[in-house]
């Protein structure tokens, strides 16, 4: 019997991405495709239904060089090659024992209609209860939101009772960061770039205080204002200018968490030299770190069970910015570096 045969539609990249992003960096092709898996094959054939649209995803884009580094879980993106990325998807067909045709699954999938995948190389995962929506899973349930706890818990040490700072607050780490500390007691400033944002933060997700940072001539004299007695935490998702004001308000002792520098991701080449003063950082005994969520593995069922619970009872929001369309993945994900999104970024596919 012939094979049925797809035309799958992907989004990929025509060129490596050394500055800004544009439309015309991408472009919209087809292959065909095998919708059954092959016996023996242990392949999974999905149907494509949300995809994450991340801001990290850049690097990936970049001429591959070391000043560009990326994971092992994230590796650098060949132009004119389907993208891999997370998302959540429907089993169309299986070779896998442990999956099953119809079954709503989460992993690394596609920039496209269709992948077809194996189980353990996109650490693919069975939703096996459909009591949130689908998207939760990339976002609040998802790899934004381990990346909030870890950053918070295991790396930033954070107590009841912290001063807590958080740059790009509205984001897809960022609001989850802000939320999850207010849930231990914390007293928590955000900085976002609008004003729909800062009020979205006060009013909706309950950050004590919030500022529009292109509203303000001198940073470190803002966060001074907002914070009298000093930072405990700075959850760190910007570098740059923001880094350097923050560590001069710091407190002794206080942890600065690097989770993204997206100031720097667009720039062709890294900045020289530190964009902070490295007296303050050994005088107050601050600490500096950056982190993969990809190392946190270990603690995602811990999270997930936390956050499912912090959403049954209206304790956390998912703050979402869903485009629809594959033809739109680009758009959405230049949108990132405009600052346009509020909250997670996805694309519905299906």
């Amino acid at each position: 019997m012939e094979e049925e045969m797809k035309k799958n539609s992907f989004i990929a990249i025509k060129h490596h991405i050394n500055g800004f992003p544009v439309e015309s960096d991408f472009e919209l092709k087809s292959q065909h495709l095998r919708l059954s898996a092959h016996p023996g094959s242990a392949d999974i054939v999905l149907k494509n239904l949300f995809v994450s649209v991340d801001p990290y995803q850049i690097h990936r884009m970049k001429t591959p060089s070391p000043s560009h580094a990326t994971s092992s879980a994230a590796p650098f993106i060949t132009p004119g090659q389907v993208i891999s990325v997370q998302g959540v998807a429907e089993v169309v067909d299986s070779d896998d024992p442990n999956f099953e045709k119809g079954d709503f699954v989460k992993g690394i999938i596609h920039w496209a209609q269709y992948s077809v995948v194996k189980a353990r190389e996109s650490a693919l995962m069975k939703l096996d209860t459909l009591e949130f929506p689908l998207t939760y899973h990339l976002g609040i349930l998802g790899m934004s939101g381990l990346s909030a706890y870890v950053g918070l818990f295991d790396v930033g040490k954070v107590k009841e009772g912290d001063k807590v700072f958080v740059s790009a607050a509205s984001g897809s780490v960022g609001n989850l960061v802000g939320q999850f500390a207010k849930l231990l007691g914390c007293y928590v400033v955000g900085s976002a770039g609008s004003d729909q944002k800062v009020a979205l933060l006060k009013e909706k997700l309950g950050f004590d205080a919030a500022f529009n940072y292109n509203h303000q001539k001198d940073l470190k004299s803002t966060l001074a204002k907002y914070f009298p007695n000093g930072i405990d935490i700075y959850f760190d998702n910007v570098g740059d200018e923001m880094l350097e004001a923050a560590v001069a308000n710091m407190n002794p002792f206080g942890k600065v968490v690097v989770c993204g520098v997206i100031s720097d991701y667009t720039k062709p080449k890294p900045r020289k030299g530190s964009p902070i003063n490295m007296m303050e950082i050994v005088y107050k005994s601050i600490t500096i770190q950056g982190f993969l969520v990809s190392d946190y593995l270990n603690v995602f069922q811990d999270f997930k069970s936390k956050a499912a619970s912090y959403l049954r009872s209206s304790k956390m929001k998912a703050i979402e910015d869903i485009s629809v369309g594959l033809h739109n993945i680009p758009s959405a994900f230049i949108g990132l570096f405009n600052g346009n999104n509020i909250g997670k970024t996805i694309v519905k596919i299906a």
